[in-house]
């Protein structure tokens, strides 16, 4: 015979809210003076949506610069909760503390994240509006890069009004491959809202259409000028292939970028063209042209080490910390896979076995594999692309894709 203690039900423990009052308080204060600095910072014209109703939305935006939620939050009112890689999470108290005073919503980048899906929904049925990033990557290009499909599903299950949030000039202002910040002029702004009862017609690929169409900018144009005396440095952490050496190495001081392998020079210029001894007007053509090659070559075949370079090697505990294994660790980069040596070990990551390769910030460097994660941090002019684009350049070949263009980013 049960026991009156037995007879008793179990309380469910209750989940805690997402959104808490002080969201919106500490929102508040941030957009008054970050908000505010990063406008006058970057010579921001942050346009109010002047429609906004008091509802939830889902904003999504072309991802420019490392400050476009601040442009977001002048521009619109109300709760927004904001989607970010992992790497922010993993930052000790540092995170603790963005977790108390913003609650964004953890995604794994490159991954699938099923959890990141579930919290959106969360926040969406508590009355907050999400804002996504569709790249997932700020683009390097200067153009709106691929969007994954896979946000349709998402905004449609949300249900929420869809706000189309642009930004332009913010590449010319701060190119991702940039430190300096440029005199120019940006604009930030809602260019679309797609109402549900309007999404509910459309089917995925249409609505997918749409939202491309309607964040699409392309800054391989003369739009300004956006000036400053180091407008080049660091142009090396997107350029690794030259037009007439093939893979190689570029180095870039003041507003001049170099191969080091034949010596050739470009100069970027305060509209963005690109003068001197390449084939190209704009970075977004040079870009382009560093895919086409990737493209075309058997990385399969690669059987020495095409790159060696010192990182700092550190292993991510997601969502909690980082623990640095090596300041002094070396990587090197062949067709199939990568090498690393730290501390007496060496260990080879076939690209058969690591589940992805993705860039984060300038050019930090993750590879993920079983369920753990190591982060490259070379030198301010370490190149993270090249992993990314050799790593999908294989996977597509033993896919038996080989025409597939894309190549991670």
């Amino acid at each position: 015979m049960a026991t009156e203690q037995e007879k008793k039900p179990v309380a469910k423990k209750k989940n805690k809210s997402w959104i808490r009052p002080r969201h919106k308080v500490i929102r508040t204060i941030l957009y008054y003076t970050l908000g505010t600095y990063c406008k006058l910072r970057y010579n921001a014209k942050v346009e109010k949506f002047k429609e906004w109703e008091d509802r939830p939305y889902c904003i999504l935006l072309n991802h420019q610069t490392p400050f476009d939620q601040f442009f977001v939050g002048m521009s619109v009112k109300g709760n927004i909760y904001y989607l970010a890689t992992e790497d922010i999470f993993s930052l000790g108290w540092v995170s603790d503390l963005i977790r108390w005073l913003i609650a964004p919503i953890p995604i794994k980048k490159q991954t699938s994240d099923v959890r990141a899906v579930m919290n959106c929904i969360r926040v969406a049925r508590e009355g907050g509006s999400i804002c996504i990033a569709p790249e997932g990557n700020r683009t390097y290009s200067g153009r709106t890069e691929y969007m994954s499909p896979a946000i349709i599903p998402l905004a449609k299950k949300m249900g929420m009004p869809i706000l189309l949030y642009r930004l332009e000039g913010g590449y010319g202002v701060l190119p991702r491959w940039g430190d300096a910040v440029r005199r120019g002029r940006m604009r930030c702004y809602v260019s679309r809202v797609i109402m549900p009862e309007e999404y509910k017609a459309m089917t995925d690929e249409e609505l997918y259409e749409v939202v491309k169409e309607g964040l699409y900018v392309n800054e391989a144009c003369v739009d300004g000028e956006y000036r400053h005396r180091k407008a080049a440095e660091y142009l090396e952490r997107l350029l690794y292939v030259c037009p007439y050496c093939g893979l190689s190495a570029f180095e870039s001081h003041g507003d001049t970028v170099t191969c080091t392998a034949c010596g050739r020079k470009a100069r970027y210029t305060p509209t963005k063209e690109l003068e001197g001894d390449f084939p190209y007007r704009f970075v977004a053509e040079w870009y382009d042209a560093q895919e086409a090659f990737i493209n075309q070559l058997d990385v399969t075949e690669k059987a020495e080490a095409l790159y060696t370079e010192r990182i700092k090697l550190l292993e991510v505990i997601p969502y909690k910390k980082k623990v640095c294994l090596d300041r002094k660790a070396t990587v090197e980069l062949y067709g199939h896979g990568i090498a690393v040596k730290w501390k007496g070990e060496e260990r080879v990551f076939t690209f058969e076995e690591l589940l992805a390769v993705t860039v984060l910030g300038r050019n930090k460097l993750n590879i993920y594999f079983d369920d753990r994660v190591l982060q490259f941090k070379g030198d301010k002019r370490f190149n993270a692309i090249k992993y990314v684009h050799l790593f999908h350049r294989y996977k597509n070949l033993k896919r038996g894709d080989e025409n597939e263009q894309f190549l991670g980013l």
